[in-house]
């Protein structure tokens, strides 16, 4: 169920960004720093130093009380962390804030960058969630997309977490690659399917400015799929899964019955959450905040007392954003939470906004939910999320 919307809520999540990565995939825009391919925590004094500042602003980081229970390393690639670095980030996270006893603790690996060791270690500091960076099942396309891995560090690294029995595990794959067709796609989805993850994410690629892809490719260039084949990528991929029994619980993510991401779903929810590290964003006490994302301002910044120095966010765009985010799950967002949280005026402005998009069969309201269909509505969110911006946004 969506909670209800609350900027003064006490946030019980916190993301934990770990910026560092073998190389810099083509496609990345996130804030990373890159330490090539031999070092890892355990010989890098960069990402020891790195910890360091991270924990020192955790240790600064107001807390409001509420024990965390979700807990989410991204990156970056947090699997080059040794088992003792991510033990220390967790000790600080349990000091300052507390961890819940049924904490969701998540974290982000790629094949190739870890052994048994490491994921027994990880295990054992209490990760119960982990998300495997696939991409892709084609050598020439994860090389395509500057991958540091290779076909058969999938196969290895789905071994190793078979041995672990970590309980939940997930599969990204990107769509809408460069040469990557229908059939490549439909066979990477049948090995993701094959390897019975709890957990496959589906993201299309976005050709972003600054990135390498960005240089290479303008949308709609070949050698990138057209627009019409991006579509029935994004149509195979919702048939493939749900027939394998994968709930199709937001535009992008598919899951196992009872193994959706807790910790995503505080996000499209909009509810509040802590961001800890180079980059992260926050949402506390009705403020969103995003870190700097450059190692040396990072670090002034920590020095500095971690100031958040921003506006709350007003309740104009409290609404855009719940709509935003809400729409992005298959369940959408409740008309009675609108109503109260928002009006009852407001509601119906939304109601007229979306008349058009009611008539075309991309949005409906069920069980007192407005929803976007699946997966017509989901394929053209942007147009009606667009259309709701401009008629509420003004």
């Amino acid at each position: 169920m969506i909670q209800k919307v609350s900027t003064s809520g006490i946030p019980s999540s916190a993301y934990i960004h770990i910026p560092f990565c073998r190389r810099r995939c083509f496609y990345c825009d996130f804030p990373v720093s890159v330490v090539g391919e031999r070092l890892r925590g355990e010989t890098s004094g960069t990402i020891s130093q790195y910890v360091d500042v991270l924990c020192q602003e955790i240790a600064i980081t107001p807390t409001l009380g509420q024990p965390l229970l979700t807990i989410f390393f991204g990156g970056g690639t947090p699997s080059l962390l040794s088992t003792e670095q991510l033990q220390r980030i967790l000790k600080a996270l349990d000091k300052r804030f507390g961890v819940s006893p049924g904490v969701e603790i998540s974290m982000e690996i790629d094949p190739g960058t870890f052994d048994l060791v490491h994921l027994q270690g990880y295990r054992s500091a209490g990760v119960n969630r982990i998300s495997l960076g696939v991409q892709a099942f084609q050598e020439d396309l994860l090389q395509l997309c500057g991958r540091s891995h290779s076909v058969s560090d999938i196969f290895a690294a789905v071994d190793l977490i078979r041995q672990v029995r970590i309980p939940d595990s997930s599969i990204d794959l990107i769509s809408g690659l460069p040469h990557q067709t229908l059939d490549r796609w439909q066979e990477s989805l049948e090995k993701a399917v094959a390897i019975a993850p709890t957990h496959i994410s589906i993201y299309d690629l976005t050709i972003e400015p600054g990135t390498a892809f960005g240089r290479y490719y303008k949308p709609g260039d070949q050698p990138l799929p057209t627009d019409e084949t991006t579509v029935k990528m994004y149509r195979m991929a919702q048939q493939i899964l749900t027939s394998a029994g994968y709930e199709h619980y937001e535009i992008s993510n598919y899951a196992q019955p009872g193994h959706q991401c807790r910790h995503n779903r505080v996000y499209w929810e909009n509810r509040p959450y802590y961001g800890l590290g180079m980059g992260a964003a926050s949402y506390v006490e009705g403020k969103r905040f995003n870190r700097p994302r450059k190692t040396k301002e990072y670090y002034q910044w920590v020095q500095d007392g971690g100031v958040i120095d921003c506006e709350v966010t007003s309740p104009d765009e409290v609404l855009l954003e719940t709509l935003m985010l809400g729409l992005r799950l298959a369940e959408g967002v409740s008309l009675a939470m609108l109503a109260e949280q928002f009006g009852e005026e407001k509601v119906e402005e939304i109601h007229k906004c979306l008349q058009p998009y009611y008539e075309k069969g991309w949005v409906e309201v069920v069980g007192g939910r407005l929803r976007l269909t699946d997966p017509d509505g989901f394929l053209f969110s942007n147009v009606v999320l667009a259309g709701l911006f401009k008629e509420l946004g003004e």
